[in-house]
């Protein structure tokens, strides 16, 4: 896992929680009977899990944008909290799981999504958590009765997907849209809206001459405009994670977005 220059390694209850419940699925993989012939239960290993929601105390909570899990063969569990990475060791019992030696980043995004971060911790907080699939979708419940609900997740198309920028750090209200038949991107840089063509080729996209408009705002949303715009300088190298969008321009920037649901 790429880790950000202020990855820490250490025991967080909170992501502790939330990757012990995903590493239960390993331990869910099952036979079942059915008319007369076994089938195996669908495995949740290898697959790419989108956190949907959260139930604490009767009421849902919709999960942060980007927040996914992908459960390796290797007894690892890594994924994207919404806002940070983390990875964790996982040890199953039956249908129950137990996480040692987590990691995370440790970045900082919007109030939105570190209240969905602090709403999946809570409902996971629990300790031990039972699993539950049932086609494309996982469930991991509680011993009080909490839930968190999980889904296989697909790669987000490019065209016509609203990508939220969540890094640089400090975004905000930067997003992007791909238009195929247009051949455009349209959005906002965090200040200022976007327009301007957009070539689709081979893995990368060259985006031409932005035509923005002329508002100014407060100074971190005008160095995440300038940091945004250095993407309209030649081609830059694409790649779709399930709802997650990078960016890589020539000169080494990086912007990352998220699949707006």
């Amino acid at each position: 896992m790429d880790r950000q220059k202020h990855t820490s390694r250490r025991t967080l209850a909170a992501v502790a929680v939330l990757v012990v419940p995903f590493a239960a699925a390993c331990g869910s993989e099952k036979a079942g009977a059915g008319s007369g012939a076994a089938e195996a239960e669908r495995p949740v290993t290898g697959v790419r899990w989108t956190v949907d929601s959260v139930t604490l105390d009767g009421a849902t909570h919709p999960a942060p944008d980007g927040a996914h899990l992908t459960l390796g063969e290797d007894g690892r569990a890594t994924g994207s909290y919404g806002c940070n990475l983390f990875e964790a060791r996982v040890r199953t019992d039956g249908d129950r799981v137990l996480l040692t030696d987590p990691e995370t980043t440790l970045r900082a995004c919007d109030d939105r999504i570190m209240e969905g971060e602090s709403a999946v911790s809570r409902a996971l907080a629990a300790g031990e958590l039972k699993t539950d699939v049932d086609g494309d979708r996982l469930t991991l419940t509680t011993a009080s009765g909490d839930t968190v609900r999980l889904s296989e997740a697909q790669d987000s198309p490019l065209h016509g997907t609203r990508w939220n920028v969540t890094t640089p750090d400090g975004a905000g209200r930067a997003h992007l849209t791909f238009d195929r038949e247009s051949g455009a991107v349209s959005g906002n840089l965090g200040c200022n809206q976007v327009r301007a063509k957009a070539t689709v080729r081979d893995g990368h996209i060259t985006l031409g001459v932005p035509s923005l408009t002329r508002m100014m705002c407060e100074d971190s949303l005008m160095d995440t405009e300038k940091a945004l715009t250095k993407l309209f300088d030649g081609a830059a190298r694409y790649a779709i994670d399930g709802d997650t969008l990078t960016l890589t321009s020539e000169n080494g920037g990086e912007v990352r977005a998220v699949a707006a649901r």
